[in-house]
């Protein structure tokens, strides 16, 4: 029987955009900007998020038929190890990014529980981290069934009700005239605030850069953006994906603007600057509101709901990547053992591999003094490895228009070549830019040793980015033998 063509429309490519993209653990972030993050977000959105899901689809409509997503994008532009380095940075980005969003929900659960200290306890944030990443991935091997029931409701429930309650509970606090704290920042916060001659203190639109540290949080935020890309090969499953995908793209970013802006200005409205933290702000608001209007107990259930949307988007990520390095398994690029799946299809050999580097990874919350510095940490080293894909795939974008011209493809970036070079060019630098900017630590967290911190990111690069060509050149020589 012939399978039926699925359609899918432009608002239904658009929400599963915006649910891969969309995290409520970025709040605080933005938030820690003040009004500076107007700068940061339209900077992510239009030189990042829509370069990169315009790129995508153009090559995920073009190989829709071979799929194994960026390796394959990668290969064909280039050759099959540059491929593999590619795919082996989206998954590993992805090992590293999970212990973060763990650390977001053990916050989470620690205001749940009525114990809001916990979530500045590196022992408690790194042993649930571990259980809970075990455990997701235990659920993972059950199949994808209950993993795509438990993502779609942890989207809606854990995701964004709680941003709309920020949202509308942040209006209500204006409303009834209650101080706003991004107009009482310290004077000293010289990022995110200014100085007049008469000492009065006013926020920024712009921020106050002195040095690359000043605005090393782009880098942090371009991550929240991230991941566009996987959902550019459902391109060729719209009825006419030349208007639908770009349409489809635009409405994406518009959610994720709306949620990441007003959400982050509801935390920087309702909590001192003093107050916000990277891994527990957003909780630290709830309480805040909560209390406020006498109805506290909503903390606790606030704290249920986000780290529910936190594991939730865990699991949507947690086979998705390695399905792309199992493809890479059979196309002989890794051992034979890496190849193994159990009778649910699920690749179980790499998600154990995963899962002990996670567990390696979460072991940093116990041993740093500042949980927001391991925080961060994590988050600098998942972006850097990210951002070298990114510009792999913004080159292959480039090339294959001159290498396979005739390929078809059912989506076209509009302009010919020199469309594509401009959306991939404008894509590639603002990459490279905020590539950079990892090297650097944030002026506004206390990292103890600049040096420590900049050595520890470049040597974590170097090591991820040298493990899939030491791993291709290792194959090789075993062909050879063979």
């Amino acid at each position: 029987m012939e399978k039926r063509k699925r359609n899918i429309s432009t608002w239904q490519l658009a929400l599963m955009t915006a649910a891969a993209v969309i995290s409520l653990r970025g709040l605080p972030m933005m938030a820690q900007e003040e009004l500076t993050m107007f700068f940061y977000i339209f900077f992510a959105t239009f030189l990042f998020l829509i370069p990169a899901a315009l790129v995508g689809a153009e090559l995920g409509s073009a190989f829709a038929d071979k799929g194994g997503g960026v390796y394959t994008w990668v290969k064909e532009a280039f050759n099959r190890r540059m491929g593999f380095a590619a795919i082996f940075l989206q998954w590993i980005q992805n090992v590293v990014w999970y212990p973060t969003v763990l650390g977001f929900a053990a916050a989470s659960i620690a205001y749940m529980i009525g114990r809001p200290d916990l979530a500045q306890n590196g022992m408690f944030v790194g042993l649930f981290s571990i259980i809970m990443y075990w455990f997701a991935t235990w659920v993972t091997l059950k199949g994808t069934s209950i993993v795509s029931r438990i993502t779609s409701q942890g989207f809606l429930l854990g995701t964004v009700l709680p941003g709309v309650v920020i949202i509308v509970m942040a209006i209500i606090w204006i409303v009834g005239k209650n101080p706003v704290s991004f107009e009482h920042i310290p004077s000293t916060v010289s990022q995110v605030v200014s100085v007049d001659a008469a000492q009065h203190v006013h926020p920024r639109l712009f921020p106050h850069i002195s040095g690359m540290s000043d605005i090393a949080f782009l880098a942090g935020i371009l991550l929240l953006f991230a991941g566009v890309e996987v959902h550019a090969v459902h391109a060729q499953e719209m009825k006419n994906p030349q208007k639908q995908f770009p349409a489809a793209m635009f409405l994406a970013a518009l959610i994720s603007f709306a949620l990441f802006t007003f959400g982050s200005l509801a935390v920087a409205v309702v909590t001192p600057y003093d107050q916000i933290n990277l891994q527990a702000g957003l909780l630290v608001t709830f309480q805040e509101l909560f209390n406020h209007y006498h109805i506290g107990w909503l903390t606790n259930v606030m704290g249920l709901l986000v780290a529910f949307g936190a594991l939730a988007g865990v699991m949507s990520w947690i086979s998705g990547p390695s399905r792309g390095l199992l493809w890479t398994a059979r196309d002989g690029q890794l051992p034979n053992f890496m190849q193994k799946t159990n009778k649910n299809g699920i690749q179980v050999h790499i998600l154990i591999i995963q899962g002990c580097i996670v567990t390696v990874l979460s072991s940093l919350y116990m041993v740093m003094d500042d949980v927001s510095v391991a925080f961060f940490l994590l988050s600098a080293l998942t972006i850097g490895l990210y951002l070298l894909m990114y510009m792999m795939m913004y080159a292959s974008g480039i090339r294959l228009r001159y290498t396979q011209p005739d390929l078809p493809r059912n989506y076209r970036i509009p302009g010919g070549n020199l469309g594509m070079w401009l959306i991939a060019g404008i894509g590639f630098l603002a990459v490279l830019f905020s590539f950079a900017v990892t090297f650097f630590p944030p002026s506004q967290l206390p990292v103890g040793s600049p040096a420590f911190y900049t050595g520890l990111v470049v040597t974590g690069t170097v090591v991820f980015f040298a493990i899939p060509f030491i791993i291709s050149f290792a194959m090789d020589k075993r062909k050879q033998k063979s």
